[in-house]
Formats: structure tokens, sequence, C-alpha cells
């Protein structure tokens, strides 16, 4: 069942298709968000780490659906990209390590913490090979996951460190936060619940500004799930939740985001909005001296960009991604989160982009929201039974 949708002028492309505030059942939230992101993450990954000129050089205009590789028929020996795919459809590591925190849910089938990913997610990584889109083959997950990933098994399998603390050590970069979709869609409509759950489980992989993000994140698809949820009150619980460097950040790029009704006029605007809380500096593919490093002042690039993106997009997914993916630098990632708050939000994903990613990724991307959705309910069963557990229980202490 596809959501109500009206339709408002605006932005590049024509009119914006936005969903009926409070039209989307759950169902349709979590497959709009798991997919949306699956989507926006396989546009985004031909033209990663380039900028909005050379993307629009090498395209000869700007990206508005699936493209192909950069390098042409090159792409397995053409640096900096070899030997992934990217383009042509094929999703890249967001949509794996997405994949495999669902499989970790539907296997715990409850609340998730870092220990849940020592337990399940590493040894997910390391035993079980899957389809690799970007390789053409079939391969374990760790040979395609960035070094960054690879410090999950690392330090937790190889190093036996404590889950709750791996995460420190590791470049602070957005690998976390990619992945954390499900945790806010098993805590829908509830931004704080789904914030320290992200948090806890982060503190395997990541820390600093890296594990504020996937906490925030988490806490962005959570709202959009609650019904008539907008970007505005997307933003707002963000607000309410996020701390130090990833707060100002979004507080700035969304404030600039709102003053535009299309992409390209925002491209440069959000890019100087962020830029004095991103590490990495102007050359994305050269780092600063103080990339990535811990900071209580700085936020990772991706989240508040994404953010901004869909405040300026009025919530529709597809000018939020496509706003995502033309705004270059780490654009996968940034499509990724935009394209699952605006999916969550209930704004359509088109079918022309879902399922040519699917079939092209040979990848089902229903599937995994349909099991998402199932243990999204038994966990809100359980959650209920718990809090009334606690009522009997400190009611019998004269507590009320």
């Amino acid at each position: 069942m596809t959501p109500k949708t009206e339709e408002s002028s605006g932005g590049i492309g024509g009119t914006r298709e936005r969903a009926t505030p409070g039209s989307a059942t759950l169902e349709e939230r979590v497959s709009g968000a798991l997919v949306g992101a699956a989507v926006g993450d396989a546009l985004g990954g031909p033209v990663e780490g380039y900028s909005p000129d050379q993307i629009l050089q090498r395209h000869g205009g700007r990206v508005h659906g699936v493209v192909g590789p950069w390098n042409g028929d090159d792409w397995r020996t053409a640096r900096p990209i070899a030997p992934y795919h990217k383009g042509d459809g094929h999703v890249t590591d967001d949509t794996l390590m997405t994949h495999a925190l669902i499989r970790v849910y539907a296997t715990v089938r409850d609340h998730l913490d870092a220990y849940a990913v020592a337990d399940h997610l590493v040894p997910d990584l390391m035993t079980n090979p899957r389809w690799i889109p970007e390789l053409e083959a079939e391969a374990l997950p760790l040979q395609r996951v960035f070094l960054a990933e690879k410090w999950l098994v690392a330090r937790i399998h190889y190093g036996h460190v404590d889950p709750r603390e791996a995460g420190v050590g590791n470049i602070v970069n957005c690998g976390a936060a990619m992945y954390m979709a499900p945790v806010g869609l098993v805590n829908a409509a509830d931004p704080a619940a789904a914030y320290a759950e992200a948090i806890d489980l982060a503190g395997a992989h990541q820390s600093s500004y890296g594990r504020e993000a996937a906490g925030v994140f988490a806490a962005a698809v959570a709202a959009a799930c609650a019904p008539g949820a907008t970007p505005d009150s997307v933003v707002a619980a963000c607000l309410s939740l996020a701390k130090d460097g990833t707060r100002a950040a979004i507080e700035q790029v969304c404030e600039v985001a709102a003053r535009h009704r299309d992409f390209e006029s925002a491209l440069t605007p959000i890019r100087d909005a962020v830029a004095p809380y991103d590490t990495v500096g102007p050359d994305y593919r050269q780092p600063s001296l103080a990339a990535r490093r811990p900071s209580r002042l700085h936020a990772i690039e991706e989240l508040p960009v994404a953010l901004g993106m869909v405040v300026t997009a009025g919530g529709d997914y597809r000018h939020s991604v496509l706003g995502a993916v033309n705004y270059g630098r780490d654009c996968d990632s940034i499509a990724t989160m935009a394209g699952a708050v605006t999916g969550a939000l209930g704004s359509p994903v088109p079918d022309e982009w879902s399922k040519r990613v699917a079939e092209a990724s040979r990848l089902d991307l229903w599937s995994p929201a349909t099991a998402l959705t199932e243990v999204a309910r038994e966990i809100f069963e359980k959650d209920v039974h718990r809090r009334r557990a606690h009522e009997r229980a400190f009611a019998g202490l004269g507590g009320r």
C-alpha cells in the first residue's frame, strides 16, 4: 500500500510528492526507511568523494537517478575507487551493515547493546559469505567494509576488548551512524529510547561525535515514524537530544537549509554551514591532520547535511536524496540517512529506483523490512510488559 500524497511546487525537477501526515502505517514507514536508505546509498555510491562541481562536469549536469561508475569500465583498477563497482545501482557497505544489524535484531528479538555487536554482528561479518554487489561476487562482508568497520573485528574478536569500549581509538567518522536506522525503527515514535539504544550499541564501533551521531540519527528515524511527523519535528527531536558539536552543527545547517526550496541553491550554503564543525576539511580525499579525531567541538558532516537536505526538500524523498547525492563528498552515507528519514516520514521511494537497485544489487530490499517490522512489534510488546511490571512494583513501594 502506498501512502496518500499531496503535491507542492518547488525544487528542481517539478513538484514534490509528500506523504499526508499520519497516513503511513508502521509497515510502510519501516519499508520506506530501509528501502529508501538502500536506494540513497546506491545513488550516492558512484559520485562519493567528489565535489558538486566535479559531479556536474563528469555527468554533464546534476545526477537525477542511477548512474554508472565514475571511471566507466575501468572501475576494477582505477584509483581511488578500485576494486569496487560503485554505480549502476549497486549498494555499498552502508546497506550491507544495515542489513547485518537487522539480522542481529531478528536473532535477539529484543533491544540491542554493545554485547550484541560482539556476540552476533562481528561473527556475521567474519563467517557468513554474502553477495557483495560492488565486488560482483559472493564474499565475507568483512572483505568489503571500510577499515573503520574492520575495527570492530580487530578490537572485539582479536583484541578481546570490552565491547562497550571497543570504539575508543577508531577514527571518528560516520561508520556507526550509517547503519543505525534499524535502531530508530524498533523504537518507532520514541526518539529518546532510540538515542539511548544506539549510543550503547555504537560504543562497540565509535567514540566521541561518531558515536553521538549514531544516537542522533537513530533518534531522527524514530521521530520520523511518529504520526504527523514533519522535517521540523524531526529536527526538533534531534536538537533535544544531541550534544556538543553535533547539536550545534545540526542547528546551524538546518537553519540555513530552511531558507532554500531546492537543493541546487542549498549546496554551497549547507557546506559553508557545516564546515566549521567538519574536521576533514575542504578536500575530502586529502583530510586535514586534525581529521576524525575525538572532540566535543566537532561533528561528522554526513548527519547534519542529510537533515539539511530533508528540510530543504520539505520531507520529499526524491528531492532530499538527490540533494544529498549531488552534494558529493561522503554522499552515499548522506543519501542513506536522508533516504531513511524521508522514507520513515512516508514520502514514497520512486519505484523505478528501488526496482533497479534491487535487481542490480541482487538483493531483496523489502524482506529485511518485513522481518524488522515483526521484531519491532515483538519488542514493543516486551516493553509494555516490562513497563507494567515496573508500574506494579513501584506502586507496591507506595510510589503512587
